[in-house]
């Protein structure tokens, strides 16, 4: 595809949650010939946040309307009539544009804590409106206290974009027995620091990773080496991996998430109602640091940093905010431990470009990372071995002047956590996702554009106790989207059509969700709940 038209896709993420009602299949609506000024507000076929019955208390933590860069800035105060301790916490955004506008990252931040990585849909000339909900009980402790409140999703406003965007967002809390959530949500310090408190037992890091801000690392997986005659160009090809370290040790590696904006594949047409799995819903990458508890419970501030492989050097494009959660042991004041395995696989990561009429790159990378520690705590020595094992192949072919571009690809990121606590059988959850891209666009010599693209969004998790397998589940969100429209014409002239499916699957020890979605030309045309 060609760069200029790679160029227009803009930053994205979050979950949308409009639901739908009904069980039926078919819907009886009238299907344009193309896209009109309108199309149906955007859906997934994702699950609704579930929410407890009972008492609940809601607060607004933002309004505004965002026509440039510029953030809004409030105070949040804890409700009144609801107590300190919650049995869910649901952040809802709600949101409307309308006219020509790009879809536009953003984030919300309440005391210094990333609570929401969210984008926004591309809207129609006559208005769309959306509303997002997240599960945000795990940020109780952030909760509990006043806090400041900062929220950007950065836009441009001017003759040509007229978006402005309108959201406001809630906080509802649940009264009732209290969630299951960490003590205590640290964010890093100056100089990309944090300090544990000293009895801390247990500690995940979650980084809000996102390729963005309008250059090549956006679509990081359609690179190609230096030698190869792309638009978009990078030392080492395609292959990424998300780093965190410790006082400068590895201390976690993960694939990114290929996050499909809605602008995404040069092609808006595709987006409009289904957005690509996780195209709303930034999901953080969680890694689990209590093998090095030990180490950081000394009340001292230690470096914590997140760093994305394979990006050229001196090259930005990637937001990767960093929150800590921590559990800690209230029977003992410090926590000791030791880090007592640390291994690191040799890295593979190989790009190879084959030159001819169909130009083309093939991939493929690994890596592996074994870490284990201990904490002697109030209740006994607490032993922690975390092993996670990442793998991508790609075969990227396109033709001269990048009329045909196509990417067929895969990655794959396991983990496996095992917690020992000496008393019995150790615990072990396992964990296989799964990231699928396969899809081509065409520039024809009418100069329609074609996309044609399949994603898939996989997840295995099993847990065990003893080897006997005690919970477990299994999602698959995939998305197909078709669609066409002539190029380098104003809008009303583009001729589109396009018809785009999510089926979201997610099976398991807690029940079932079974959904499908199909559009065409912004129509909803089905919505099947199978389950």
């Amino acid at each position: 595809m060609k760069r200029r038209l790679i160029m227009s896709m803009l930053t994205g993420a979050m979950l949308v949650l409009s639901t739908l009602s009904g069980t039926a299949a078919a819907r009886a609506v009238d299907v344009p010939a193309e896209f009109g000024t309108d199309w149906h507000d955007p859906v997934t076929a994702a699950p609704a946040v579930e929410r407890p019955a009972g008492k609940s208390c809601r607060v607004t933590l933002a309004e505004a309307r965002f026509r440039d860069f510029t953030p809004f800035r409030g105070t949040y105060t804890p409700p009144a009539g609801c107590g300190s301790r919650w049995s869910k916490v649901v952040l809802r955004l709600d949101g409307k544009v309308k006219g020509r506008q790009y879809d536009r990252l953003g984030y919300l931040h309440v005391g210094g804590v990333e609570v929401l990585r969210t984008s926004t849909p591309e809207p129609s000339p006559d208005g769309i409106e959306w509303s997002v909900e997240k599960d945000v009980t795990r940020y109780s402790d952030t909760f509990r206290g006043a806090r400041d409140v900062e929220m950007l999703i950065g836009n441009v406003v001017d003759d040509m974009y007229t978006g402005v965007i309108d959201v406001k967002v809630t906080l509802t809390f649940y009264a009732g027995r209290q969630a299951a959530a960490p003590d205590r949500v640290l964010t890093l310090g100056e100089g990309g620091t944090v300090t544990t408190p000293r009895n801390s037992e247990r500690l995940v890091a979650e980084v809000y990773a996102t390729g963005s801000g309008g250059g090549c690392e956006e679509f990081w997986y359609l690179t190609v080496p230096d030698s190869a005659p792309y638009s978009c160009q990078a030392d080492g090809g395609p292959y990424r991996e998300v780093r965190i370290s410790v006082d400068g040790r590895l201390a976690g590696i993960a694939a990114p998430f290929p996050h499909v904006w809605t602008g995404g594949w040069s092609n808006p047409f595709l987006w409009y109602v289904i957005p690509g799995p996780r195209a709303f819903d930034v999901r953080p990458i969680e890694y689990d640091l209590t093998p090095f508890a030990g180490l950081l419970n000394d009340g001292r501030p230690h470096r914590v940093e997140v760093s994305v492989l394979g990006v050229p050097e001196g090259q930005g494009g990637w937001s990767v905010p960093v929150n800590v959660l921590v559990w800690q042991d209230a029977g003992r004041a410090h926590v000791t431990g030791k880090l007592t395995a640390h291994r690191v696989g040799d890295l593979t990561n190989s790009s190879t470009y084959e030159p001819g009429s169909e130009e083309r790159v093939e991939t493929e990378g690994a890596h592996r990372l074994t870490v284990a520690g201990y904490v002697d705590t109030s209740h006994g020595r607490v032993a922690t071995a975390v092993t996670r094992a990442l793998a991508h192949t790609s075969t990227h072919r396109w033709t001269d002047e990048e009329d045909t571009d196509r990417l067929d690809a895969r990655w794959s990121d396991d983990d496996s956590v095992t917690v020992d606590e000496g008393r019995g059988p150790a615990r072990t959850t396992r964990t296989h996702r799964t990231y699928t891209m396969n899809g081509a666009t065409t520039i024809g010599a009418d100069a329609r554009l074609r996309t044609e693209l399949t994603l898939g969004d996989r997840a295995a998790v099993t847990a065990s106790v003893g080897g006997r397998r005690v919970g477990w589940s299994r999602l698959d969100d995939t998305y197909a989207g078709d669609a066409t429209y002539t190029t380098g014409v104003p809008r009303e002239e583009r001729h589109a059509v396009g018809t785009t499916r999510e089926r979201y699957r997610l099976h398991g020890s807690d029940g079932c969700h079974d959904r499908a979605l199909t559009t065409v030309q912004g129509v909803l045309t089905e919505e099947r709940d199978r389950c």
